[in-house]
């Protein structure tokens, strides 16, 4: 892997909405061999600070329109990168060009932490190939194809709009703020072929009567990924999108965007859960169930999903505490990543059924947050014990975040302002509930099960 000067991988942070030059911009960086990083303008400017920090970028890609943001996320750093304009065209001047390698990063991005430091997870030019591979071999795209982009570049799911567009010469669609609060429409006036989102959407869509039978008629291909998708749902969906392949897709960040894949059809049966199956893995994705000891379990029974081959990453970046933890070597299976979620094969070879997560991780709006970093910042701010919670929960995952702390005198409005100079929105609990003091289990450890209680009598 070519590197920086200073030892790190060459990266290059962007700060921009959908736009053609955004996309250009992408393109350029990863012609002159190296790997972007998206920042969020909308995130708090030292988290921004962070991530430029932490990835080395020398310069960073902007929209005009969040030049002021970029400033704000660079003004703490003693290096600050170049700041060029997309609309400045001027990329050759501030890289070296360069034809990257398989080993060469293509993105790099950061998920929320469990101790309070987001992690920072490489992917290679390898590891997208063989995702795009994956694709290639499972639909048949081409040019004629519009394929939606409703998700922001912070979101690996944005990779599969982007890259697969570019690989199969599909067309790109971008909503704009009108459509962004009436999807529906989006799909029909931008004659969309292909819909990638995440099931939070679809809700919003059914909850305002917009999967009526035989609303987006010309869809011929319906994919959804980022948050267990209700069977029901489903089947609105499908009634919606008649014509329309539709099929559930599973993968954590790690894993390269996704790798395990369910087709679903109206004469599927319910499953037992009410999710439709995450399914069985695709391209060259290899799957284990293990338990505690990992050790694979039989069919029938419960366990943690372990992924291996070619799309999983290498381990995260300047954390080996958090790599080990992640990644372990299996016999027969080499080098695999721990996902956390638990699962269960039905039968030998039936589609793996997801079930939850095994630690504190949740899905908000498709967005992954680890509890414990809400926490870390909590309890930093507030000066006291703190337990976060996912509520209220929804078929896919959690709306939205609250907080119980034992601190009765806190300053909620306070507490609030400084979270937002830390977290971004989705990781802001919606609630503040101050407590004299937290319940506790016999072991001494915070009695979760207790609190839920509680949100669900209130």
């Amino acid at each position: 892997m070519e590197r920086e000067p200073s030892g790190g991988p060459l990266l290059t942070a962007v700060m921009a909405g959908r736009s053609a030059g955004t996309f250009a911009a992408i393109l350029g960086i990863l012609l002159h061999g190296h790997g972007y990083v998206p920042l969020h303008p909308r995130y708090p400017p030292s988290r921004n600070c962070e991530i430029l920090e932490r990835s080395g970028c020398r310069a960073l890609v902007v929209d005009s329109v969040f030049l002021d943001a970029a400033r704000e996320a660079t003004a703490g750093l003693e290096d600050p990168p170049v700041i060029v304009l997309t609309d400045d065209a001027k990329l050759d001047s501030v890289f070296q060009v360069g034809r990257p390698s398989a080993d060469d990063p293509a993105y790099l991005l950061f998920t929320s932490g469990s101790t309070g430091r987001p992690k920072g997870v490489l992917v290679t030019h390898a590891n997208v190939r063989a995702f795009l591979a994956a694709i290639d071999d499972r639909y048949d795209l081409d040019e004629t194809d519009r394929i939606s982009q409703v998700f922001d570049l912070t979101f690996d799911l944005s990779i599969f709009d982007m890259f697969v567009a570019w690989e199969r010469g599909a067309c790109v669609c971008c909503p704009d703020e009108k459509h962004l609060l009436n999807p529906s429409g989006f799909v029909r006036d931008a004659a969309l072929t292909v819909w990638f989102s995440v099931p939070s959407v679809a809700m919003l869509m059914r909850r305002f009567g917009a999967l009526k039978p035989n609303s987006f008629p010309d869809l011929r291909l319906s994919l959804f990924c980022g948050e267990a998708l209700p069977a029901n749902l489903a089947d609105a969906w499908g009634a919606a999108a008649p014509h329309s392949v539709l099929e559930n897709l599973y993968g954590p960040t790690e894993a390269t965007i996704a790798c395990t894949v369910q087709r679903w059809r109206p004469e599927c049966a319910s499953p037992a859960n009410g999710l439709v199956p995450i399914g069985r893995p695709f391209g060259k994705t290899v799957t284990r169930v293990v338990d505690d000891s990992l050790s694979e379990v039989p069919p029938g029974e419960t366990g943690q999903l372990v992924l291996a081959g070619p799309q999983v990453v290498g381990g995260y970046l300047d954390d080996e505490d958090a790599t080990e933890r992640a990644f372990v070597t299996l016999p027969k299976l080499g080098r695999v990543y721990l996902t956390g979620d638990p699962v269960r094969e039905p039968a030998p070879g039936a589609p793996l059924e997801f079930l939850g997560r095994l630690d504190s991780q949740v899905k908000v709006l498709g967005h992954r947050v680890e509890l414990g970093e809400v926490e870390a910042v909590l309890r930093d701010e507030a000066g006291a014990d703190v337990v976060a919670l996912g509520w209220p929960r929804t078929d896919s995952g959690v709306a939205g975040i609250v907080a119980f702390i034992a601190n009765t005198s806190l300053d909620r409005v306070a507490l609030r302002q400084a979270l937002a100079a830390r977290l971004p929105d989705y990781m802001i609990p919606r609630d503040f509930h101050l407590v004299p003091d937290l319940p506790l289990n016999p072991y001494g450890k915070h009695e979760r099960s207790a609190l839920v209680d509680l949100l669900e009598a209130l």
